[in-house]
């Protein structure tokens, strides 16, 4: 059994299913770092993102669209968004509050609305979900081509993003209003930021990214809309994004690894390892926390996070 892992059958296999299980992880991690950058901690991630796979999962059955269920999550990401910006930028009210709030309601909410479509359903209602797609001559590569270019649409979009996102933060002028605001927003608004509506920007792009991360996993990962479907990922972005220090790269190497740590505990319990299956999920979310720890410590935290802006107190 131990000799099937070196196989180059496991290995493709793994691969691939490290690509697949890092895609909403990316997108959420994306989301949540240019959001952070701007001095805003969004908690309402995982609730976003569970609004988003629903909804991605009923506009595509409403529909057979499956490219309108991606953006229809990506507009219900920025409505929750703006919900959030309305409390913790407007209102100033606790983000930690106003992010769980979040949680709790497109929860709530997601679970509400697919009752009311569909009831309590013995068998889940299923849609076509996304094929994959083979990279010409590159999925041809031994080994790594039918692993990492066969993947969904979703997948590469997300490795896409990363090079945009890292280009829009560091190298263009709106990317230093955002790092300016999550800094400093008394300073930001010396010279003539607008911080308040830079947050809260900031907040709707990162709430497109989230639901666009929940749709994943009803419209590739899975097939159908499951409560429990996105499984704490949201909270595994917001760690990514501590252990990527805020960098979008290497917030997207820490979502591989997890990516990673997941595909390789499904991949062993397909080989039958005579383990509790429950010691299996344990693995990337303890590995997780190990990585974590071991890189707080150096972690550069915006100095504007958490820090609600109130103009009438500059100078003060």
């Amino acid at each position: 059994m131990i000799r099937q892992i070196f196989e180059i059958s496991f290995i493709t296999g793994l691969l691939g299913a490290t690509m697949r299980m890092a895609t909403p992880i990316i997108f959420a991690t994306l989301g949540e770092i240019i959001t952070e950058r701007a001095g805003v901690l969004n908690l309402g991630i995982e609730g976003t993102m569970l609004m988003g796979a629903m909804t991605g999962f009923l506009v595509t059955m409403s529909t057979g669209s499956l490219w309108f269920g991606v953006l229809m999550a990506a507009v219900v990401g920025m409505l929750l968004a703006l919900l959030m910006a309305f409390l913790a930028v407007y209102l100033g009210l606790s983000q930690h509050v106003s992010g769980l709030g979040i949680t709790l309601f497109g929860t709530g909410l997601a679970m509400f609305i697919y009752r009311l479509h569909f009831g309590s359903p013995t068998v889940p209602p299923t849609v076509q979900p996304f094929k994959e797609v083979a990279i010409p001559l590159l999925s041809k590569i031994p080994i790594l081509g039918e692993g990492i270019f066969v993947q969904y649409s979703l997948t590469y979009i997300s490795w896409i993003m990363i090079p945009v996102v890292a280009i829009l933060l560091y190298k263009t002028h709106i990317g230093l209003k955002i790092r300016v605001v999550g800094e400093n927003p008394f300073a930001a608004d010396t010279v003539g930021v607008n911080v308040n509506l830079t947050r809260t920007l900031s907040l709707v792009a990162g709430g497109a990214f989230m639901g666009v991360g929940g749709a994943f996993l009803t419209l590739a990962h899975q097939n159908m809309f499951l409560i429990d479907v996105v499984g704490g990922r949201g909270w595994v972005s917001i760690a990514m994004v501590i252990f990527g220090n805020w960098d979008p790269l290497k917030g997207a190497l820490g979502a591989l690894l997890f990516g990673f740590l997941d595909g390789f505990q499904l991949r062993l319990q397909a080989l039958g390892f005579h383990i509790p299956f429950h010691l299996f999920l344990m693995i990337p979310y303890l590995l997780t926390i190990i990585a974590l720890i071991s890189v707080s410590r150096r972690a550069v935290i915006p100095a504007g996070l958490l820090k609600p802006y109130r103009r009438e107190e500059k100078g003060g």
